[in-house]
């Protein structure tokens, strides 16, 4: 969902930077792709990073064939297999000397603030560790996003839904016992890249979240050999019975942040989409 200013120096390296950069923005889209790099799929690796900038290896893009996309799967389910602390939790700093995390155990930037969205107009959002899943993404995702809806002037019947579903997830309906996943956290077809060698993972939001959010987030625009992706996740982890019926209540939040960023005032294409999602996670407690 990333857009940037970018350059390149020629062969080696890409570069991200901001005229108006947000604190900690970069450094914790640095840690997150350090993170998810200690387990056995490819991140971007950072070369160097600041308050205005973000340089990364260039990756000469390639193109997926079903065995890289199955391999890419089984890597991904060991990524979230690595675990988080808690729901909500984020990565622990990145030390630009090393090229790798902290590894002692200290929370990302201080104000425990995350980031998602373009690059130009991210919205900043809670990271803060919490017990359930419910009151994470109920509490620290979606409770954000219906609030800047409705001062948006979203209709009171979208509102509505959304604000059921919201107290649904923060009451534990949807808690289903599976333990907090090292999460990419804005894994959408345009932030999966392709080498010669595979699949290479950009522009993470990484935290500590349910394990089949990152699935949904590539479902959502049609990520190439998904079906291979998946059946490689599932050769390592097993995902828990009747998964794809929960495929709208895990993208519920990313079509919310599209409504809130790209749709005009009172709604439009992605805030219809996100009622619908809403609905559909709400017929899963009715059956």
């Amino acid at each position: 969902m990333a857009r940037s200013s970018a350059e390149t120096t020629p062969g080696t390296t890409f570069v991200k930077r901001s005229p108006d950069p947000r604190p900690g923005y970069f450094q914790l889209e640095a840690a997150g792709l350090a993170w998810l790099a200690e387990g056995p799929a490819r991140c971007a690796r950072v070369v160097s990073v600041s308050d205005t900038h973000l340089e990364l290896e260039r990756i000469a893009p390639g193109a997926p064939d079903a065995r890289a996309a199955r391999r890419f799967g089984g890597d991904l389910a060991t990524a979230h297999d690595l675990g988080a602390d808690a729901f909500g939790t984020a990565p622990p700093p990145f030390v630009a000397e090393t090229g790798r995390n902290s590894g002692d155990g200290s929370p990302a930037p201080p104000t425990t603030k995350g980031w998602f969205g373009p690059l130009d107009q991210p919205l900043g959002l809670p990271l803060e560790p919490v017990a359930s899943w419910g009151e994470f993404y109920g509490g620290q995702r979606m409770d954000p996003m219906v609030r800047r809806l409705r001062s948006s002037g979203a209709p009171a019947s979208s509102l509505d839904v959304l604000e059921r579903v919201t107290e649904a997830l923060r009451t534990g309906r949807f808690d289903d016992g599976e333990e907090p996943a090292r999460v990419h956290g804005d894994l959408w077809s345009g932030n999966l890249m392709w080498d010669r060698s595979g699949a290479v993972l950009i522009d993470p939001a990484a935290h500590g979240d349910h394990r089949e959010q990152d699935l949904a987030f590539l479902a959502l625009f049609g990520a190439p050999y998904l079906e291979e992706i998946v059946a490689g996740y599932e050769s390592v982890h097993r995902l828990r019975p009747g998964w794809r019926d929960r495929v709208p209540l895990h993208q519920l939040f990313v079509l919310a942040a599209h409504a809130a960023l790209f749709d005009p005032p009172r709604g439009g294409g992605y805030l219809r989409q996100t009622e619908r999602a809403a609905r559909s996670a709400l017929n899963l407690l009715a059956g």
